[in-house]
């Protein structure tokens, strides 16, 4: 009996202790994340949980997984508040990884979009910018003879763990780019129609008309006529003349202050629709689906010209001196603002 008694009372304290390496939470001593990559066994996801002070053993997530079965989920994981060990595996059993959100706007460029790196915490900007203009390789199909990836980050809000490097997210991005082209009907490998009476414009000047309107026109029942404004001016050999090619040239040469001065619009850059005519070589920015399929199928239209209003909707014109009337109309509305 007293062999018995001895036994039920180390079977009470093995229990217990159990119990408490499984239910007593655990307080992390800092922020800390731990990478369980795809494919990690049980037993290593165990051993890497306790060294990093998440769990107090690695035994007691093994007995929680004997018990408990199901799938544990790859991924990085953040701790930072207490938990028991059994909550800790109840968070990789439903795959609760930790990720930080990128969002990208219709009409941002690579400037922009390398600072909201930066300020979601996912890196330096410069390094994305830098992996940007290097892995060119990510849009051959679209255009093989690109300086960048600009164009080709389709707008969206992207979550990335903290250690995805700049060329996994913009794998990611060209990915949905592609994706969301192809639901268009766009495709890198053959010419589309942009309602031209000559030879089909190629799939990269598709990209570059749509970054074109999408940083021009802010409302979708605007976007086909600003398109068809500009194929107007191309086939009139006409300059485009579009204040945002500017912009985009004095950022690409670290000149841009904040404002268009004369210099700006007198700057030799293939990008200054004001010095060249034609398409620029190539995208200004990451156009959205609405200015993508306004690209694609631009009106039939007379009209030369456009000018905001001071609602920020578009007001087109036929003429030169229509268009200066406008642009006269907005002016005056702007200077009796209070």
């Amino acid at each position: 009996m007293k062999v018995l008694g001895v036994l039920l009372v180390l079977v009470v304290l093995l229990a217990g202790a159990a119990a408490a390496l499984v239910y007593v939470p655990v307080v992390p001593s800092q922020e800390t994340f731990v990478e369980l990559p795809s494919g990690t066994s049980t037993k290593t996801m165990a051993v890497a949980l306790e060294q990093h002070g998440v769990i107090r053993s690695r035994y007691a997530f093994l007995l929680l997984r004997a018990w408990k079965h199901g799938r544990l989920k790859a991924g990085e994981y953040r701790f930072v508040d207490r938990a028991s060990a059994a909550e800790v595996y109840d968070r990789i059993a439903r795959g609760d990884v930790y990720t930080r959100a990128l969002v990208v706007p219709e009409g941002y460029n690579l400037f922009d979009i390398a600072r909201a790196v930066e300020a979601a915490g996912l890196g330096s900007g410069a390094d994305f910018l830098s992996a940007a203009r290097q892995n060119k390789q990510l849009i051959a199909p679209w255009s093989p003879h690109a300086a960048s990836l600009e164009g080709y980050l389709f707008p969206d809000t992207y979550l990335f763990g903290h250690n995805t490097t700049p060329v996994q997210m913009l794998q990611v991005m060209v990915r949905r780019f592609n994706q969301q082209a192809a639901k268009l009907g766009l495709q890198p490998s053959r010419p589309e129609t942009v309602n031209c009476d000559g030879p089909c414009r190629p799939p990269v000047d598709v990209v570059t008309l749509a970054s074109l309107v999408e940083k021009e026109v802010h409302f979708d029942n605007e976007r086909t006529m600003a398109a068809g404004v500009f194929v107007n001016r191309l086939r009139r050999d006409m300059p485009l003349q579009t204040d945002p090619t500017v912009i985009y040239a004095a950022m690409l040469a670290g000149r841009w202050r904040g404002t268009i001065y004369r210099s700006d619009l007198q700057f030799d850059s293939p990008y200054n629709t004001y010095v060249h005519r034609g398409m620029p070589p190539g995208p200004i920015c990451s156009p959205g689906a609405a200015a993508l399929r306004a690209a694609m199928h631009p009106a039939t239209t007379e009209n030369l010209y456009f000018v905001a209003d001071r609602t920020g909707h578009t007001q087109f014109s036929q003429s030169l001196a229509e268009h200066a009337q406008q642009v006269q109309s907005y002016r005056q509305g702007t200077a009796a603002q209070p």
